[in-house]
């Protein structure tokens, strides 16, 4: 009896410690943001920190070749929430091959719409560059191959009746290299999607005279994607830059997928929502980020945890 007994309490001793375990297990959240010197990253860093506050919870930041990259990675369950710009959000969605989905990704979820990227075509002033026509035989850098600023590059320059080969050479680098190669006279322009005021072009306007190339409103009509709308760098941006410059304005979105529980992402969607102030001095993009705005014309479907957040607040019926 007494052996029966103490066999009979080891295995409730380990019945426990192997509960206590599973009760115990970490909830990873990784972000998948962009490069370093972009606007998704810093705002990624203060997100992480947020989620820090999340029961049981270890964030972590991964930097990215941002949109594409990041929701690839997504279907594939290597992150946990993921910026993405809203035009590759939807090409995600419908597997657009061209745009860099082999198949539909339909694991992902939003959940929310947050700021918008304004394409940023920027050039040396010394290159002469002042319109999109100028840059018919010019250097130019227009991001990571088949990144979302790449994808945006190519619509961009269809509307325009221009292509890559009308470039004397183009580069595929993200935001700080390109920057770089501008400053070492080495390229002449380079077309970024970003938040405004993006570190790397604030350091290459304080550094060298440059001229910020506008998109014409007549020019973004004819782009067949309704996530492009016509958009404005103000005035003041950015170091020698007095005028406004009409652009193109696309909504950032931030993804999950269906394999993130629903009290998670409830809580991630909080956790946003709550530290709006927060999120705006990490970055003064983010300071454009409204939950009235957060679970309108979302090219996928939310997350339930994000939907349950939003009805909780109002904003959804």
């Amino acid at each position: 009896m007494r052996l029966t007994r103490r066999l009979g309490l080891l295995a409730a001793a380990a019945t426990l410690t192997i509960t206590t375990a599973v009760s115990a297990a970490p909830t990873y959240i990784n972000i998948l943001t962009g490069g370093t010197s972009g606007v998704y990253y810093p705002i990624g860093v203060a997100i992480s920190q947020l989620y820090g506050k999340i029961d049981g919870a270890r964030p972590s930041v991964q930097a990215t070749k941002a949109s594409v990259e990041n929701l690839n990675l997504l279907q594939s369950g290597r992150g946990e929430l993921a910026f993405a710009l809203g035009d590759s959000v939807s090409d995600a969605w419908n597997g657009v091959e061209d745009a860099g989905f082999r198949a539909p990704l339909t694991k992902l979820r939003a959940i929310a719409g947050t700021y918008n990227n304004y394409i940023q075509v920027v050039a040396s002033a010394e290159s002469g560059i002042r319109s999109l026509e100028d840059l018919k035989g010019k250097r130019i850098s227009v991001g990571a191959p088949k990144s979302g600023t790449e994808l945006n590059a190519r619509a961009i320059f269809a509307a325009a009746g221009l292509s890559y080969d009308d470039m004397r050479r183009v580069e595929f680098l993200p935001y700080a290299e390109s920057v770089e190669l501008i400053k070492n006279r080495q390229l002449d322009a380079t077309l970024q999607s970003s938040g405004l005021g993006m570190a790397a072009i604030r350091d290459l306007a304080s550094t060298m005279p440059v001229t910020f190339v506008a998109i014409p409103a007549e020019v973004v009509e004819k782009i067949d994607n309704a996530a492009y709308q016509p958009g404005v760098i103000p005035a003041g941006t950015y170091d020698g830059q007095d005028e406004d410059v009409p652009t193109v304005a696309i909504t950032n979105i931030l993804v999950s997928h269906e394999g993130v529980d629903e009290e998670t992402a409830y809580q991630m969607t909080r956790l946003i929502f709550d530290n709006l102030d927060a999120l705006g001095n990490a970055h003064s993009a983010a300071k454009a980020i409204s939950l009235d705005n957060a679970a309108q014309n979302l090219p996928i479907p939310l997350h339930p945890g994000a939907e349950r957040y939003y009805r909780e607040a109002g904003i959804l019926q």
